[in-house]
């Protein structure tokens, strides 16, 4: 059972070492992703208790607030969202993602949204009013049956790649976030992500010794080893140059 809570934030927009604010509408995610680094410290940071996937704060004051912060702020890049997706289920019910990205809209703020869900589909109205917008999927394997198991609450890969093709259809600048770099196989991952993606960023598994148990308990030792990280990196760069799509690599 996920306890979900309204709290009243003090703060949505927040200074990033990546971009210039990161904007998170919840905190915790019911994607429950079993490799989230969030999941390290999050619980203690939130007082919370629940399991890593078992609890949302939604900061309901979250699109009054930023109006307020925005209008004090250098123009900059907003990343949606920094620690917890901001398309998780319950933003089909309190669609706070939604109603911030309105607000950035009438400020012109330039937007770079991270997401693994297809919900993103149902923005689309605003999106293709963002003068400066990048959406894109973390996509950490090719493999349906991969993913249910390491990212048990979140939409399947057929879905995210499905929702990809919609949003670069809308003319949208897109990416894909290949990591953590899960079981896959990196010639088909490229040729998933062909003609849909402009860039693409790659990632191995950072904080091994925290997730080694789950990979031992499902006999997946064999993929958390720098050989196998090093491999499956060369695969990728060698599709990707031959496909043509820019990449950058973050390890």
């Amino acid at each position: 059972m996920v306890k979900i809570s309204q709290v009243q934030a003090r703060s949505i927009l927040n200074k990033s070492k990546i971009f210039d604010y990161c904007l998170n509408p919840y905190t915790g995610c019911t994607h429950g992703c079993r490799y989230c680094y969030a999941g390290l410290f999050m619980r203690r940071y939130s007082g919370h208790s629940e399991p890593w996937g078992q609890f949302v704060d939604i900061k309901i004051n979250a699109p009054e607030l930023l109006p307020k912060q925005l209008a004090r702020a250098r123009r900059g890049t907003v990343w949606l969202a920094s620690v917890c997706d901001p398309y998780q289920p319950v933003e089909a019910r309190y669609q706070l993602t939604r109603k911030c990205l309105r607000v950035l809209s009438r400020h012109d703020f330039p937007v770079f949204i991270q997401t693994k869900s297809d919900l993103v589909v149902r923005d689309l109205d605003i999106l293709k009013d963002l003068v400066e917008l990048e959406v894109g999927f973390s996509l950490a394997s090719d493999d349906d049956r991969v993913a249910a198991l390491f990212e048990p609450g979140a939409p399947s890969i057929t879905r995210r790649l499905k929702a990809l093709e919609k949003i670069k259809g809308s003319n949208i600048k897109t990416f894909v976030f290949i990591g953590p770099i899960l079981p896959q196989d990196p010639g088909r991952l490229v040729q998933q992500i062909r003609g849909l993606v402009d860039k693409v960023f790659i990632d191995r598994l950072n904080y091994v010794s925290q997730f080694v148990d789950f990979y031992r308990r499902h006999n997946l030792l064999a993929y958390i080893s720098d050989g196998y990280f090093q491999m499956v990196k060369s695969v990728l760069v060698t599709e990707l140059e031959r496909a043509g799509l820019p990449y950058e690599l973050i390890f």
